[in-house]
């Protein structure tokens, strides 16, 4: 996240907290979006990805929203009333969710909101990590790939085509990947 700008969607019925939540998520800090409609908010999620997605319990139809959307790279934090809070949040902790005791009061609802901005400052390097990784694993395939190709059509040996992959690379000025493309296309 480079921008200190965070997204948030709010998903309740509850005009109470829709004004509270407004009241202390402002501009410029905060990007917030409100619904009344779950269904509503299934397509605003797909459509764009927030940073955080604050969902009311609303007789359960907030658990089963906020477990829906939990695959998702944003931090959900679902609102639960105090005497269900512990059998709610035994259900969706799971899911990576965050479980917020209603009525809340301001220090703590934002003290919970920045408990989920560092979450999700945690979540964005994880992401990153992740596709670096899956981005390695990927040129190490090809490579191997064009490896095997070079064995096959030339009869070398594993070391000799790594070695090729190596020095084409060094003598074209080119990432051993676009080799393996190369030869991949060529025997492949």
């Amino acid at each position: 996240m480079t921008s200190d700008t965070h997204s948030v969607l709010v998903v309740t019925k509850d005009s109470k907290i829709s004004v509270l939540v407004s009241a202390l998520m402002v501009p410029p800090m905060f990007d917030l979006s409100l619904t009344q409609n779950f269904n509503e908010a299934r397509r605003m999620c797909q459509e764009r990805v927030y940073n955080i997605v604050l969902v009311d319990f609303a007789d359960g139809e907030g658990t089963d929203f906020a477990i829906d959307i939990s695959d998702s790279t944003s931090t959900v934090l679902l609102l639960a009333p105090s005497h269900l809070y512990e059998q709610i949040s035994y259900k969706v902790e799971p899911y990576g969710i965050l479980t917020v005791s209603t009525p809340f009061d301001q220090f703590n609802f934002y003290s919970m909101i920045k408990a989920a901005i560092a979450v999700q400052y945690k979540v964005q390097i994880l992401s990153s990590q992740t596709i670096k990784l899956k981005e390695k694993m990927e040129e190490i395939r090809v490579i191997n790939r064009a490896k095997l190709l070079l064995m096959e059509k030339l009869s070398m040996t594993e070391m000799d085509a790594h070695h090729h992959i190596e020095k084409q690379a060094m003598d074209t000025g080119s990432k051993k990947r676009t080799v393996a493309e190369d030869i991949i296309r060529t025997y492949g």
